[in-house]
Formats: C-alpha cells, structure tokens, sequence
C-alpha cells in the first residue's frame, strides 16, 4: 500500500509505496501555505488509510471466499471492490455533517475516500484537491493492473502485499523465472507477487523433491528434512507443502491453504480448532523432549508457532521457504551424485567444474519433471 507523509522541509506531501527492493517516492502536491503542520499530516494519515481499505480489495479478492449470499463475507469484499467508482465522487463531494448528523457509510473504501474528501474541505484549497484526486485515481489504477496481473510502475507495490488467491498470470510469469532459474533469482521478489511466486515455487520443489529422491532412495517428502542434516534448512514448511501435493493437493492448493490461515491468525482468528490442538500437542511433546536437555526451559525458548509461516509476511516467509526447500534438494543430489576425481579430493578449479556440471545436470531434471507435471500447476 502507499504511504503518505508530509514533507516540512518544502512543505510538500508525498507518496512512497515499497518495490520489493526499496521504497520509491514521489511528491503529490505542494502543500499550500497557511496548512498547519497538524492538518497537513491528517491528510496524510487519511490518504494512508484509503489506500489500504483499496488495497484490501486485492489482498483480499471476492474470489478467494465461497458464496455470494447476503451478509457473506464474499458479498462484502464484492461491495468494497464496487466502492472504487465512488471514490472520485467523495473526494471532492464528501459527506459533511448536517444539523448535528452526518452520514456515514458501512463500506470501508466509500467511508475512507469520504474522509480524506473531509480533511480536503476543511483545508479549502481547490488546486490541492485536483491534485490529491490525481493522486488517487493513479493508486487506484495501480491496484487494477496489480488485479490484472501488471505489477510495473506503481502497481510494483504489489510484490511487498499477501493475497489470499494467485493471478494465473503472475504464477505464469513465476513459472517461466524459475525455468531459467531453479533457485529463483531476485525478480522472484521484485516482479512476482509473492503468492504467485509461492505457487510456482511449490510446483518446482515438488519436481526438485522427486528428482533428487530417486537418487537418494528416499520418499520425496523427506528430502529437505534429510538435507537439513547438510546444512541448516527451515525444513518444516516446504515438508509440509510437499506433503500435502502428496496427498494430493495442487501447488496452489497447498501454498493458499497455507497463506489463507496465516493471514487470519494475523488478524487475531484461529483458523482450525483442530489444526490448533494439534500443533498444540505436538509442542508440548517438543518441551518435554527439551525440558530432558535443558531443564528450566519454557515455550519461549522453542520459538514455536501458531502457523507454519510468518503471519507478518506469509507469502514472502512461504517463498523463501520453498526457495530454500529446492536448495536443500540440491545439496542432497549433490551428495547422492558425487561426480568427483579419482582421488575424490579435486583441486579449487576441478571442484568449480564439478559445481558447474552437476548444478546444470540438476537443474535438467528439474526442468524435465516439472515440465511432466506442468498440468498440475494450471
């Protein structure tokens, strides 16, 4: 979402929004003069606010919610997203009170523009209104092409949100990244919306898992727990990813279950009394087992979660997960395929080589699997 914030030292107001690699800036207006400090910063607390009721609407998509009844929740977020078109109107013509009344609306996007068109009439400057409305206007185009699939220019803002669905678009363009690059290189985080990202992520870690288990004679569920023992992985959410398209569950079956209840514990909800009991469980064996080895010690020192991945960044902490998942595949297929010299000791330039050789080998596989199962990424 964009931030406004005001800038003192030329008086001006200015937006910054994330790109996944820093924040971009730029300047919507010069702040009129006579606009006290007070005010101009309420402008800017209530624009920050109207973009991120909007932004809601795409981090929060009517598609990824069942049912369409009144009262739904899916008839609501359908609702927010109409309240665009209403959005230039209360700018300029906000609802202002009258005979001790004012009305208010039940529609988050509508009541937030009717705010900021509030702050706007208490300042009474015409040519900052134009220019804030351009402003707006522009933010909310950025989050139709973010909805579309086109995270360029503004819409960039994107790559630093968790949303609930995926665009078949971006998880195509993710998709097409990690063809070139198993490993996933930084356009992965500066392109792709997370969620997307994350999808396409599982589908190449769920051919990197297959690969490298039929080297290492284990099932693929338990490749990046084995690699582990190599090399210090967060092993626990790609392992359950691979679990789930396991038992059957699509790439993005498996990484929206997973961002969905993240996302809900984040806002204080508990997604599943069942899933809560059982990581409940499963943590107090832990500090039992832990307890025998440390005595004194306490829930806090296990760092254990309510959910698999960060309710902060649930996308983005899934994504690199995964990522570090085809990692943990690739150093267990490299130590399943030891193509070293015959005296099993090569010099720096042999052993660059031998890296070279079997990361182009492993990545061909790869390729090879996950093009096999291509249909399970649509």
């Amino acid at each position: 979402m964009t931030r406004y914030a005001v800038d003192r030292s030329r008086d001006a107001l200015i937006a910054c929004w994330s790109t996944g690699l820093g924040d971009a800036a730029m300047v919507v207006a010069d702040l009129p003069a006579g606009i006290s400090g007070h005010d101009a910063l309420g402008l800017a607390k209530v624009l920050t606010q109207l973009s991120e009721a909007c932004w809601r609407c795409y981090t929060h998509p009517a598609s990824a919610v069942d049912g369409r009844e009144p009262n739904s929740e899916g008839r609501r977020r359908h609702g927010e997203r109409d309240a665009f078109a209403l959005v230039p109107a209360a700018l300029t013509s906000p609802n202002l009170p009258s005979d001790g009344y004012m009305i208010q609306s039940g529609i988050r996007v509508e009541e937030a523009a009717h705010r900021v068109g509030r702050a706007l009439h208490a300042l009474g400057a015409a040519e900052l209104t134009t220019l804030v409305a351009i402003d707006v206007a522009a933010e909310l185009d950025a989050i139709e092409q973010a909805e579309l699939g086109n995270l360029s220019e503004r819409a960039r803002q994107a790559v630093a949100l968790t949303r609930e669905d995926a665009s078949p678009v971006q998880v195509a363009q993710a998709d097409r990244i990690l063809h070139d690059d198993p490993f996933g290189p930084e356009t992965l985080f500066t392109e792709i919306d997370p969620a997307a990202a994350a999808v396409a992520a599982a589908h190449w870690l769920d051919a990197a898992a297959a690969v490298t288990a039929e080297f290492a004679e284990l099932p693929a569920t338990q490749v990046v727990a084995e690699a582990d023992n190599i090399e210090a992985l967060a092993h626990e959410t790609p392992t359950l990813v691979l679990e789930l398209m396991a038992d059957g569950a699509s790439p993005r079956q498996a990484v929206m279950s997973l961002i969905r209840d993240a996302l809900r514990v984040a806002e204080g909800e508990i997604p599943s009394t069942t899933a809560l009991k059982q990581r409940i469980t499963a943590a107090e064996q832990s500090l039992g087992q832990w307890r025998d080895d440390q005595p004194g010690s306490n829930l806090d020192a296990l760092g254990l979660r309510i959910t698999p991945v960060d309710p902060a960044r649930p996308a983005l902490d899934l994504l690199e997960d995964l990522l570090g998942g085809i990692h943990g595949c690739w150093l267990l297929y490299a130590e399943q395929v030891d193509d070293l010299d015959e005296a099993g000791d090569p010099d720096d330039e042999d052993a660059d080589d031998w890296q070279e050789r079997r990361t182009a080998s492993f990545f061909a596989e790869v390729r090879k699997e996950a093009a096999a199962r291509a249909e399970r990424l649509l």
